[in-house]
């Protein structure tokens, strides 16, 4: 094969490397925008995929395409979703808003992709055509919304849903094991009322929990589909059971309940559906940052921090000081965390940019909500895999600093007062002795009631059981 052919278009000829199944429109858009190296990811290439072979089915039964044509349509479409030529799809994320050039590159690869299975040149339009088969019924202002919300909801579905499924069960796992050690709480960083560190990380698992459902909540902002709209909304040049036969098709491959959008000038114009997925998932990232920064907080030291929990060991932590272990797994989370507050911020500038009948932020819009969903998934997984599962209680730190907290005076103060508990706390801080001691000293209350009154235990209980009522 030569190193170049040409191919045709609107706009005239057009020179295409020799094996680019792709064709001239989507030379032009690799030659107009070279600019970042991103390019659509597998997810939405399959997305795109699924979307062309549903629509050739679809057409098929609608007696608007004959049934050799679609076949052919729907085998190159198969490959298209299946990864097998994703080399094929060299276009630049920051190209037109519409997101043209990519479905474009789709038509084209799959026309051509049908003649090379058809034993007929690449090129040569024959037997199917990029626009009037592959594209039939089909805009690039509805095709390419509605493989962004395939495409999404998929990712979050197969992906970040296990993940944070995983994360919970680990966390889960270490509140039942660290249930019996009681350590002190803390509030504006300050030393509070004793709790069981296995309440510290019930908390983290219920975080996670309802992390998972709001990503349940992300699918369901995006189920509606834009296919039908064609160009502007109104579904010029389609079969009116055309979306929602397509959609049908697309709902049974992936298990998403995906359905026509209720008006195609919303889901066209707007792109509230992605917004408010993007801020379901920043909401995890804001969940998932405060559990990773308290690890890294509870593990500090390890002798002169907090060093109430050990983190798994994972690699050297300085290129100068011998011995030094960092929490890396918590410091890596917390970086993908604030990546996807980011991406967040450009998703809501992107859907905030439609005008009229388009939206014209697409691409990148599609690029920063499938990297979060991407960035999320492994991060969490390994976050679960290489810090929670080895989390290690230092029973004895977590004893050592519930007895010497002047927090410990909390319980004396419905038996005695809150001034006089005050006082005790003040000259806790001023001798550096602790609570018990100077209660012992002072004879504050006979010493069996005394020993159940600062009993850490009684304080991690609600209401006013045993010592700590009031």
């Amino acid at each position: 094969m030569s190193d170049t052919r040409i191919e045709k278009d609107s706009m005239g000829e057009m020179e295409v490397p020799g094996s680019a199944l792709y064709g001239a429109s989507t030379q032009r858009a690799v030659l107009n925008f070279p600019i970042s190296g991103y390019r659509f990811p597998r997810e939405f290439i399959r997305a795109l995929g699924l979307v062309k072979m549903a629509a050739a089915r679809a057409n098929q039964a609608l007696g608007k395409l004959d049934s050799a044509r679609a076949d052919l349509i729907a085998q190159a479409a198969a490959e298209v979703s299946a990864g097998v030529l994703d080399e094929h799809f060299p276009v630049d994320i920051f190209q037109t808003g519409s997101g043209t050039s990519t479905n474009m590159n789709a038509n084209e690869v799959i026309a051509n992709r049908c003649s090379q299975i058809a034993g007929r040149p690449i090129g040569s339009r024959a037997p199917v055509h990029p626009n009037d088969h592959v594209n039939m019924g089909q805009s690039s202002n509805d095709v390419i919304p509605t493989a962004i919300h395939i495409a999404a909801a998929e990712s979050i579905k197969t992906r970040l849903l296990p993940a944070l499924h995983r994360l919970e069960t680990a966390l889960r796992r270490k509140s039942c094991e660290f249930w019996d050690i009681i350590k002190i709480g803390r509030t504006h960083l300050m030393d509070a009322t004793p709790v069981r560190l296995g309440q510290e990380f019930s908390g983290y698992a219920r975080q996670v929990e309802q992390a998972r459902l709001r990503a349940g909540g992300a699918i369901s902002a995006i189920e509606e589909l834009a296919l039908g709209g064609t160009a502007v909304g109104t579904g010029l040049n389609a079969h009116p059971e055309f979306a929602r036969r397509v959609i049908a098709l697309i709902a049974e491959e992936t298990g998403i309940g995906f359905h026509e959008a209720a008006d195609h000038f919303e889901a066209q114009g707007a792109k509230d559906g992605l917004v408010q997925a993007s801020g379901l998932l920043k909401t995890i990232a804001v969940s998932l940052f405060k559990i990773a920064n308290d690890m890294r907080w509870l593990s500090s030291g390890p002798r002169c921090g907090i060093g109430e929990i050990q983190l798994p060991a994972t690699q050297p932590g300085s290129s100068i000081m011998p011995g030094k272990v960092n929490p890396v797994m918590s410091e890596a989370l917390m970086q993908v965390c604030a990546q996807v507050i980011g991406n967040d911020a450009t998703i809501t500038w992107c859907g905030a940019n439609g005008n009229f009948e388009l939206n014209v932020m697409m691409p990148v819009l599609a690029h920063d909500i499938l990297e979060t969903i991407r960035l999320l998934a492994n991060a969490v997984t390994l976050f679960a895999d290489r810090c929670i599962d080895g989390i290690v209680a230092n029973k004895a730190r977590c004893g050592e600093l519930v007895e010497y907290s002047m927090a410990m005076v909390t319980s004396l103060a419905p038996i005695i007062g809150y001034d006089r508990a005050a006082q005790i706390a003040k000259e806790s801080a001023k001798t550096g002795r602790t609570v018990r001691q100077i209660c012992e000293e002072q004879q504050i209350l006979p010493p069996d009631q005394l020993a159940i009154a600062l009993d850490p235990a009684e304080m991690t209980k609600p209401g006013g059981e045993g010592g700590a009522g009031g």
